[in-house]
C-alpha cells in the first residue's frame, strides 16, 4: 500500500509546485535548447577557450559558448558582476518568463530568492588578485567583493525582480543548488513565502579552479577527445569534466499558482539531506550517506521507493563515486533497480559537472523528463563497469512512463541532497 502523503499527515504543510524552468549550460542557453541537445546526445565539452592553457594538464571543459550577458543586463551593471551572476540572471529571467509570475506591491514581500553556488565569482577573485600583484591594492576594483561573494547571485535576482521575501544562498559544494531548491520548498511549505526563485549557478572554468581539480586527480584527462571524456559508469571513466551555467526553478504554493491560472509543470514533494561524516572528498562506504539522503526524501514525499520511475544521478564520471552512488541506489530501490525497471541516467555526460550549479540544472532536466515522458541518456557508456548493475539509459533516450522522479546531488565534505518530484496531472 502506498504510504500516506505527508500533507495528509501534517495539515500545516502547504503543497509546492514548479511553474518555471530556466537553464544555461554548455549544451544550450535556454531550457528547450538544453533538452533538445540532451535528447540528441550533444556534448557541451571542448577545448577550453577562456584562458591560456600553457602548462595545464587538463585542457577541456563544458563552457557556455557565445553567452552574451548584455542580452539581460545593462553593460555598466554587467561589469560589476562575476560570470556566475550573469548566468543566474539569465536563467532566472527565462524561468520567470515561463511562469508568468508578476511581482508587485501586492505580493513582493512573500516572493523570495534562494540561489546556491559552490564557489561564486572565482573569475573575479583571480582577476583582482592578478591586478593587485601587478599594481598594488589601489588596482583592486571596488566591485571585487560584491562581484564575487556567493550570495550576490541571489541578491541581484532579488533586486531585478523586486522580490522582498526570504533571500538566501547555500554553499554546500556540489550539493549547493539542490539544497537551495529543497530549502526554498520548505520555506513555502511552512508559510514563510508564497513563491521562491530557487536553484544554483557556477562559473568556475578558470586557471586556478581547473588547475586545482586537476591537482586532485579528479578530472578526466582525455584532452584529445573531449566529447567522449565524461563517461559515467563506464569501465574506462577517469574523472569529471568541469561545466558552468545555472539552473533556476520558480516554486509556488499550489493554491496561489492555481488562483492566478499558472501552468503547473510538476510538484516538488520530497527533500532529503544527510552527511557522510567520513572524508573531506570521498564518499562513505557503500554510498551510505547517499542512501540516507534518498530515503529521507522519500519519507518526506510519503511514497515508497517502488513509485520512483527515474533517477537523475549525481554520477560525475569518477571511478569511485559512480560505483558508490550506484550501490546506494541498489540499496534504496532493491529489485526494481536490479531488474532494470528503474531508469537511472547522468546528464553530466553531456553538460559536464556544474559543481554548485549542478543540482539546479538537473532538477530542471528531471522535470522535463517527466513532462516529455522520456529519460535522457547517459552518453559515452560503451562498456558498463561490472560493479555497476543498473539501467543507465546508455547512449540514447528511453521513452517511459515517469510519474515520480528523484534528483541526486552530493558534495565535498560529505554533504548530500535528494529531491523528489511528482508529475503534475490536474
Amino acid at each position: 500500500m502506498e504510504a500516506t502523503h505527508p500533507i495528509e499527515q501534517q495539515p500545516w504543510r502547504r503543497r509546492v509546485v514548479v511553474t518555471g524552468i530556466g537553464l544555461v549550460c554548455g549544451v544550450g542557453k535556454t531550457a528547450p535548447e538544453v533538452w533538445q541537445g540532451l535528447l540528441a546526445g550533444r556534448s557541451g565539452m571542448a577545448e577550453i577557450k577562456a584562458f591560456d592553457l600553457t602548462g595545464h594538464p587538463v585542457r577541456i571543459a563544458a563552457e557556455v559558448k557565445d553567452f552574451d550577458p548584455l542580452l539581460f543586463i545593462e553593460k555598466k551593471e554587467a561589469r560589476k558582476m562575476g560570470r556566475f551572476i550573469h548566468f543566474a540572471i539569465a536563467a532566472a529571467q527565462e524561468a520567470m518568463d515561463q511562469s508568468g509570475l508578476k511581482i508587485d506591491e501586492s505580493n513582493r514581500d512573500l516572493v523570495g530568492v534562494h540561489i546556491g553556488s559552490g564557489i561564486g565569482g572565482f573569475d573575479v577573485i583571480e582577476r583582482e588578485h592578478t591586478n593587485m600583484l601587478a599594481g598594488g591594492p589601489r588596482k583592486i576594483s571596488p566591485f571585487f567583493i560584491p562581484g564575487s561573494i556567493v550570495n550576490l547571485a541571489a541578491g541581484h535576482v532579488s533586486i531585478r525582480f523586486g522580490a522582498r521575501g526570504p533571500n538566501e544562498a547555500t554553499a554546500t559544494a556540489c550539493a549547493s543548488s539542490a539544497h537551495s531548491i529543497g530549502d526554498a520548498f520548505r520555506i513555502i511549505e511552512r508559510g514563510d513565502a508564497d513563491a521562491m526563485i530557487a536553484g544554483g549557478t557556477e562559473a568556475a572554468i578558470t586557471p586556478l579552479s581547473v588547475g586545482g581539480f586537476a591537482a586532485m586527480k579528479a578530472l578526466s584527462t582525455r584532452n584529445d577527445d573531449p566529447t567522449h571524456a565524461c563517461r559515467p559508469w563506464d569501465k574506462d571513466r577517469d574523472g569529471f569534466v568541469c561545466g558552468e551555467g545555472a539552473g533556476i526553478l520558480i516554486l509556488e504554493e499550489l493554491e496561489m499558482a492555481r488562483a492566478r491560472g499558472a501552468h503547473i509543470l510538476a510538484e516538488i514533494i520530497g527533500y532529503g539531506m544527510s552527511a557522510d561524516a567520513y572524508h573531506m572528498t570521498g564518499m562513505a562506504p557503500e554510498g551510505e550517506g547517499c542512501r540516507r539522503a534518498m530515503n529521507a526524501a522519500l519519507k518526506v514525499a510519503g511514497i515508497s521507493p517502488d513509485k520512483i520511475d527515474y533517477v537523475n544521478a549525481h554520477a560525475t564520471g569518477t571511478p569511485v563515486g559512480d560505483s558508490l552512488e550506484s550501490k546506494a541506489i541498489e540499496n534504496v530501490f532493491g529489485e526494481r533497480a536490479l531488474n532494470h525497471t528503474l531508469l537511472v541516467s547522468s546528464t553530466k555526460s553531456m553538460t559536464g559537472h556544474l559543481l554548485g550549479g549542478a543540482g539546479g540544472l538537473e532538477a530542471g532536466i528531471t522535470i522535463m523528463a517527466m513532462l516529455n515522458q522520456i529519460a535522457p541518456p547517459t552518453m559515452n557508456l560503451d562498456q558498463v563497469d561490472p560493479v555497476c548493475r543498473l539501467n543507465y539509459v546508455p547512449n540514447k533516450p528511453q521513452p517511459a512512463r515517469i510519474d515520480y522522479a528523484l534528483s541526486n546531488s552530493f558534495g565535498f565534505g560529505g554533504t548530500n541532497g535528494s529531491l523528489v518530484f511528482r508529475r503534475w496531472i490536474e
